[in-house]
């Protein structure tokens, strides 16, 4: 208990923002440090310091303005694409919708080469983007440096 309230104040509150599949949840449990297993996001995850999304508040119209009202809860706002995405969901430019710094992350960097996902965060507005892999672990550690809080 003491360990997740010490990560909780060291943690830049995140929000996790995605299509069903993409894996929030999954690096949601990585970034936690715990047991990768399976569960659907019914309702919005609003845990210690990682704020994690139904699938479907992205993909249904009606539901992006629970979204944005997230947004202003949260000091980060993530933008997940799976590296094996037919298409994004986000538009050009959308970044600039919310006041938080808005930051790009690839899943599933196994499957196939994350340059596609990267352009599309690109293209959304996302300056810093992360390609990781949640079951290996391959660039965890650079997302998690840069969700820890400076000073």
């Amino acid at each position: 208990m003491q360990d997740n309230q010490n990560l909780k104040n060291q943690m830049k509150k995140t929000l996790l923002v995605g299509r069903h599949g993409v894996g929030k949840t999954t690096l949601k449990q990585v970034l936690r440090g715990e047991d990768i297993h399976y569960v659907k996001t019914q309702y919005m995850d609003y845990g210690d310091w990682l704020l994690d999304s139904p699938g479907e508040y992205a993909e249904v119209h009606g539901l992006g303005a629970a979204l944005a009202i997230y947004a202003y809860e949260a000091d980060v706002v993530a933008l997940l694409i799976s590296a094996d995405d037919d298409y994004s969901l986000f538009p050009p430019n959308i970044t600039c919708m919310v006041n938080r710094d808005v930051i790009g992350i690839v899943t599933k960097i196994d499957k196939c080469s994350p340059e596609r996902a990267e352009r599309w965060l690109r293209l959304s507005g996302c300056k810093e983007i992360f390609p990781i892999d949640s079951h290996t672990g391959l660039g965890v550690d650079k997302l998690r440096a840069y969700l820890r809080k400076q000073g």
